[in-house]
């Protein structure tokens, strides 16, 4: 691989990151707007309340979904890339109708079931009333996660990145008035507002791509169906079980500590995960696609995969150590002063996050090669250790013992994947990406330790000196990589997508 190629390839992940990152910051600072608002209006026992109620219909959407957002991706940028506009007809609308059907069911699962949810979540029947309203969500989440995987499949980044801002605007806008009025009343109908935006900008989206008039029995669909649940039920089965972990930790931290808990844990890991979402996001939207179509040649999927895990730790590593370090302002700044104690989790989880830059890049190589088996117990693995630690973490520690468990996963969980794909694959990371793995690795270990032996000034003036280090590395490194004439390009790329300029 000569330099200009392999520099194109540093420019094309760190393109996507930067599109979807741009998008992921605005995102985020309407997020913090939202956060803020509902902490104050609900305080600590409503935002436990809303987390169980999402944990619900999240787990009954993982089972009805399966998976058909993340196959559809699959299936479409392959039929994409094989350019007959027959088979790109037939994935589309079997994808499509499939959505509806599975969005439909799930919607009527979850209100036969709504009394038993609500034994199971909260240990009485008073929330069944409320979740069999929120089936609606499912069915809209199912039929948005179709549109959408139409978006991300014909690899669409721009029209990814736009969307995901839209639906979280027009999601707020709408939606905090309800709990300004209602109060704990009006969690049921923000939930459902949000669902409802969702699936309206990615209508507005997916409907933008031109889909050729081909007629299209029902054999055909069916034969394409198949196809899609193949590595569909492999996906969802590893979702439920993702999503169903979350949910079973969830009830440990009710039954042990009580809503307030369950508060404090989930605004430790929505904080813990903020910044690095925008990396994950861009992984999920243009590198697995990407990865597919080299998935045969060993030796590309593995320059690959080191190629984003370098670029991914870059990027991260400043976003990391800012949060280590900040933790103590950010927490009151997007919740309250009442979820300071969520520190104390945050402070592990984001160990654990960092672990999880580093093995998420291994997980696609399972998907990418269609080796569903493989992905599926490796998950149900990690899972099942996830929760048995999360138990004894709860026990033994209280709520600092979920953090301490995830770092602890985390740890298990790249050591394993490793094995695995080294064994698939023949992969190893490559002399650069060891080196940034060890640079970032005790540049979070600093930072982490540091509170425990200084002040919390020194330790804020310390940890903010190591931020800047790892800002400053980041961006020359990066810049040395993609070279200065991919700065430019994108510029006018970005230019001309905003209307700024004349080039196309």
């Amino acid at each position: 691989m000569n330099s200009t190629t392999k520099n194109q390839s540093y420019g094309q992940i760190l393109q996507s990151t930067a599109l979807v990152g741009g998008s992921q910051v605005i995102k985020i600072l309407i997020g913090i707007i939202r956060t803020k608002i509902l902490a104050v209006l609900l305080g600590p026992a409503g935002i436990g309340l809303m987390g169980m109620y999402d944990a619900v219909t999240r787990t009954v959407g993982a089972i009805t979904g399966m998976g058909i957002g993340s196959s559809g991706v699959r299936q479409i940028a392959e039929a994409e890339g094989t350019g007959d506009q027959r088979k790109i007809v037939r994935t589309i609308v079997t994808l499509r109708r499939a959505a509806l059907v599975l969005g439909a069911l799930g919607m009527l699962l979850t209100i036969i079931l709504s009394e038993p949810l609500s034994l199971l979540t909260f240990g009485d029947a008073t929330h069944s009333g409320q979740i069999a309203v929120l089936s609606v969500t499912i069915f809209l989440a199912a039929v948005s996660a179709g549109q959408v995987a139409l978006v991300q499949g014909m690899r669409r980044i721009a029209d990814l990145a736009i969307l995901s801002v839209l639906e979280a605007l027009l999601g707020t806008v709408v939606g905090i008035p309800m709990i300004f009025l209602w109060g704990k009343e009006g969690i049921v109908p923000l939930l459902i507002t949000v669902g409802a935006m969702t699936i309206l900008t990615s209508w507005w989206y997916a409907r933008k791509i031109p889909v050729a008039r081909i007629a299209i029995g029902w054999r055909e669909i069916l034969r394409e169906l198949r196809a899609l649940l193949a590595l569909g039920l492999v996906i969802m089965a590893v979702g439920l079980m993702s999503t169903a972990a979350m949910y079973l930790i969830q009830i440990l931290v009710v039954r042990q500590i009580g809503l307030d808990g369950v508060g404090l844990y989930l605004a430790a890991a929505t904080l813990s995960g903020l910044y690095i979402d925008v990396i994950l996001s861009a992984m999920g939207r243009d590198f697995y696609p990407r990865l597919t179509a080299v998935a045969v040649d060993n030796e590309a999927c593995n320059r690959m995969v080191n190629e984003q895990t370098e670029v991914g730790l870059l990027v991260a590593a400043p976003g990391i150590l800012a949060t280590l370090t900040f933790a103590p302002l950010i927490i009151p700044l997007f919740y309250s002063a009442s979820f300071i104690p969520a520190y104390y989790v945050l402070r592990w989880q984001i160990l654990g996050i960092f672990l999880r830059v580093v093995a998420w890049p291994l997980s696609y190589i399972l998907l990418a090669k269609g080796e569903g088996k493989i992905y599926f117990w490796t998950h149900l693995t990690a899972n099942t250790v996830h929760v048995t630690l999360a138990w004894i973490g709860v026990v033994y520690f209280g709520l600092e013992g979920i953090g301490i468990a995830f770092f602890a996963l985390h740890v298990f969980f790249t050591v394993m994947m490793m094995a695995v794909v080294n064994h698939l694959s023949g992969f190893r990371w490559s002399t650069t990406s060891l080196r940034f793995i060890v640079v970032g690795s005790v540049g979070v270990a600093l930072t982490f330790l540091i509170p425990r032996f200084a002040a919390q000034n020194i330790a804020l003036v310390l940890g903010s000196l190591l931020t800047l280090i790892s800002a400053i590395y980041s961006l020359r490194t990066l810049y040395r990589i993609v070279g200065p004439d991919w700065i430019i390009e994108f510029r006018e790329k970005l230019k001309s997508r905003l209307g700024w300029s004349k080039i196309k």
